[in-house]
This record gives C-alpha cells, structure tokens and sequence, in this order.
C-alpha cells in the first residue's frame, strides 16, 4: 500500500512534471529540466526559506545575548539554563521551517534518485506518463557532455563541494577566531559532501548546486532588503 501511494502520488507526479519541462522549457535537455525543477521547487518553498533567513537572524541575536548571560551567570548552571529558555521564547526560536524545507528537499532528492536508477526509457516512459503529457521520444541526458545519470563523477561533485566549502567559509568569515570544530566542520564537510555525491548520479550534484546558488541568491536579496529598510541612527545632540 505504502509502495503504491508513494508511485501515484510522489514519483509520477515528479516524473511527468520532469518530463514536461523537459519536453516545453528546457529544449529537450535533461539536465536543465532537473535544474527548472530545483528553480520551481524552491520558488514554492519560497515562504519557508524567507521564514528560515529571518529565523537566521534572530538566533544570531539570540546567541549574543546568550553568550552575555553564560559571563553574566558564570557560576550559576540554573540561572543559566533560566536565561536561556528565557532567550529562546523572546525569539520564538524554532526550526521547523528550516525542517520541513529540508525535508521536501530531501524527498525530492531520493526521487530523483529512483527516476535515474530505474532508467528513463521509451517503454518505462509510456508506463509512467499521465495522458495529457506527450511522449518526447527518446530522452536527452547528457548535459555539456556529461551524462546525468552516470555516477562517479568527480568534476561536478568537486564543484558542488568547493561552492559549498566557499559558501561555509563566506558565512564564517566574521569569526574572530576559528575553534577545532569550526575547522573540522569547514573541511570535513565538503569532502563529504563529494564523496556522497560521487557515488551518485551526477544530476545529483546538479540539484545540490542549483539548490545552494538559489539559497544564496535569495540571502543576498534579503540582506539588501535589510541593508535599504534598516532605520537610520538618530545623530547624537
């Protein structure tokens, strides 16, 4: 039952959309559609990504007042955890926008998974697509060159991983100084990072890096937008 909700109402509703936007948007290029796909993918999740960068912020506060607190209580583990909790509903901190938009990600992640590992046919093809969407035939999957359902590629999962590498230090670089764990978290990330993408089809690493160009792109718009919207300081009398 479970395998047979997952097929009518995940798997075939991607795969016909995939198939689409291959077949009207994306010039019978398989490896565009997967990058539309990710594009309309995040532009719905749009609301939660905004709700994510504001939650952002708000714990960026939050931590400096709780750093505040640990030195003001040093030697008080109650008054601590007190402040603490104390901080964290001021903020209304919570993660799960961040979760679910991780989550519906991830689902889309491992579908595409299996619409590359079952293969991508003229016969699964007609088996899977609703009546309304034509059949393109035989499909495309080589973009630039690179077929997108080969694994083993380590060109365009050493790109996902060094835009990821430069992504984290960016983000970090503001830190006054770098603990062991920061550096372990900088370096061993990436690399595993290129390794699970590496054993993956490459459209995998393609998805990951459409997906981290968005969210990067929609940090920089809301950043601007705080930037142009930040109160002026009242000069000093």
């Amino acid at each position: 039952m479970l395998a047979l909700l997952w097929y009518i109402f995940l798997y075939q509703p991607l795969f016909n959309i995939l198939i689409w936007l291959y077949s009207n948007v994306a010039g019978e290029n398989l490896g565009w559609a997967v990058v539309w796909l990710t594009i309309i993918l995040r532009v719905i999740l749009l609301p939660l990504t905004i709700v994510s960068e504001f939650a952002a912020m708000r714990r960026h506060k939050a931590n400096a007042e709780a750093e505040a607190a640990i030195k003001a209580y040093r030697n008080d583990p109650l008054a601590q955890r007190a402040a603490a909790r104390k901080i964290a509903r001021k903020y209304h901190l919570s993660p799960w926008a961040k979760v679910m938009s991780l989550g519906i990600q991830l689902l889309v992640l491992i579908l595409l998974y299996q619409v590359f590992i079952r293969g991508i046919n003229g016969d699964k093809i007609l088996k899977i697509l609703y009546p309304f969407i034509d059949f393109p035939g035989q499909i495309n999957t080589s973009f630039y060159g690179f077929e997108i359902g080969r694994p083993h590629d380590w060109l365009w999962a050493g790109i996902a991983a060094f835009y990821l590498l430069v992504s984290i230090f960016l983000e970090k670089r503001s830190n006054k100084g770098w603990d062991k764990s920061e550096m372990f978290f900088l370096l061993f990330f990436p690399l595993f990072t290129f390794a699970v993408l590496w054993y993956l089809p490459m459209v995998k690493s393609l998805f990951i890096l459409t997906t981290m160009i968005f969210s990067d792109i929609v940090s920089i718009i809301i950043g601007a937008l705080r930037w142009m919207f930040k109160p002026k300081a009242k000069p000093a009398h």
